[in-house]
């Protein structure tokens, strides 16, 4: 493409970054024109979130040079990025859960009287900001009491609380439901029509295609390629993004589903929990993928956690014909049940700690000895399987879970559960904010563990990923089980139907 650069808002130029001896960033060239909506793709390790941290000042060039409205542009933090006219929503949230919305949504620049916290003003202020925004969220609320797609609006409000000339949104959908991010897509239209410049990342190219207006591609730290929207395909993309086509992004099953005939592994009848969730009776065969979908707010979550014992829940949980009764998280295991939790940063992982701890942390008695004490040795074998099986791409075992891209994270997460050998594995969000690639490993294992006869539940938001990955689908609307369908040949639009409460 060529413009003149005096159309450009933001140019980056032959950037590079270094970590000692790790090359975060080889070369990458960027130029940004306001009033469009400028994707930048990638697979997880590409080099996007180095770049947005240079530009959000977190981080300084190694080499290269930017400018901002045609000035060098060298951020010493974010405070002064913000004052030069870029906000950032970064993917990873940075709330703070015992404060208010309110308090949340100005921070670092609360309004002030006599030297003290306005209160009233803030409220009145961040209610204002909240509203143009039309996020369905009470300023005085605490954050901590909020979901996880309640607090991604959160951030959203925070980074847009400030006027700017470029705003970056990091995987802004990633926890949304498609009601918010219609909410967001409106708020993405209307910085475009006030002449805002947005770069956009995310990892779902059906998003991608509908607000984009550019889009650039980067492999290994390095740029690919720049095109306009209409001038590509997803297929196009995918193949620049990753280095190869990926024709089936759901792979086939390895083993025959199977029938009526098999006895169910999971068995719940009439599950409650005042408040959560209601009358929920569904059921999973050892071998089957069921998925459970709904709108946020349906109660889907809550029920994966009332069968990993996270929730007190009335009525009756079965497994393997046996009645049991979940009083906490250590039952659950104790009856071979795991739980990937949609929060892998918070719930999933010790990012402190290696990737061979995070991996055996669950089933370190299985490496004890006759003391009592861990065989380091067999510990290390388990752990070197696991990244072996999965994929995982990491330096060694001993580097911090914590460095790893979110794709590889989420991956150490499923081989803790793998470990303890589950019966029954519960996916919360499995994909939550990784790339085509990362996904692509993720449904194969989760393909591979069905065909070894783990019976498998899993929420996800993304309608395509349930119907592409699950033998059943089972509906929630407003707490309340509203259908149990067979998913091959179902049609989006009858889901949908469902979980907005439109058919009984």
């Amino acid at each position: 493409m060529s413009y003149s650069s005096g159309e450009f808002v933001l140019q980056i130029k032959d950037v590079a970054k270094s970590f000692g001896p790790v090359v975060a960033l080889k070369r990458m060239s960027l130029n940004v024109r306001p009033g469009r909506v400028h994707t930048l793709l990638g697979e997880n390790g590409a080099g996007k979130s180095t770049l947005m941290k240079i530009l959000a000042g977190l981080f300084s060039p190694t080499s290269g040079s930017i400018l901002l409205r045609g000035q060098p542009y060298a951020p010493r933090n974010p405070r002064e990025a913000k004052a030069r006219g870029l906000a950032i929503v970064f993917q990873e949230l940075s709330l703070c859960r015992n404060l208010s919305v309110a308090e949340n949504v100005l921070a670092t620049h609360e309004p002030g009287r006599f030297g003290f916290i306005d209160d009233r003003a803030l409220n009145a202020r961040a209610a204002e900001i909240v509203g143009e925004l039309g996020l369905p969220i009470y300023v005085r609320a605490q954050v901590g009491d909020l979901s996880i797609a309640q607090r991604q609006l959160v951030e959203i409000a925070k980074g847009l609380s400030h006027p700017a000339d470029v705003v970056i949104l990091d995987e802004p959908t990633s926890s949304l439901s498609d009601s918010e991010a219609e909410i967001l897509f409106g708020i993405v239209e209307r910085l475009k029509r006030r002449g805002t410049a947005v770069i956009y990342i995310s990892h779902r190219m059906e998003e991608i295609m509908r607000l984009s207006d550019d889009i650039t591609i980067m492999r290994d730290g390095e740029y690919v390629a720049t095109t306009r929207k209409e001038d590509t395909s997803i297929d196009k993309l995918i193949a620049l993004m990753v280095g190869r086509e990926m024709k089936d992004i759901y792979p086939p099953r390895e083993a025959a589903r199977p029938g009526p005939q098999v006895a169910p592994l999971l068995v719940t009848e009439k599950l409650s929990c005042p408040g959560k969730f209601h009358d929920v009776s569904i059921d999973v065969r050892p071998g089957e993928i069921v998925g459970l979908f709904g709108l946020v707010g349906s109660g889907r979550s809550d029920v994966m956690k009332a069968l990993f014992g996270l929730l007190p829940a009335e009525g009756s949980i079965r497994l393997g014909g046996e009645t049991i009764s979940l009083r906490g998280p250590s039952d659950a295991i104790r009856h071979g049940i795991g739980f990937v939790t949609e929060n892998r940063k918070e719930e999933g992982l010790v990012l402190a700690h290696s990737v061979e701890r995070n991996i055996n942390m669950v089933a370190l008695g299985q490496f004890a000895g006759g003391l009592g004490l861990v065989n380091s040795s067999r510990e290390r074998s388990a752990a070197k399987a696991e990244v072996l099986r999965l994929a995982i791409k990491t330096a060694n075992l001993d580097t911090a879970a914590g460095n790893l891209s979110g794709g590889n994270q989420q991956k150490i997460v499923i081989a803790k559960w793998l470990q303890t050998r589950p019966r029954l594995l519960i996916l919360d969000e499995p994909t939550r904010g990784v790339d085509v690639g990362a996904k692509f490993e993720i449904y194969r294992i989760v393909r591979q563990l069905a065909a070894e006869g783990t019976a498998i539940l899993m929420v996800s938001s993304e309608l395509p990923e349930v119907l592409g990955l699950s033998d059943r689908v089972v509906v929630m609307h407003e707490k309340r089980v509203t259908a149990n369908l067979e998913a091959e040949g179902l049609a989006p639009e009858t889901v949908m139907t469902h979980a907005a409460g439109m058919k009984q």
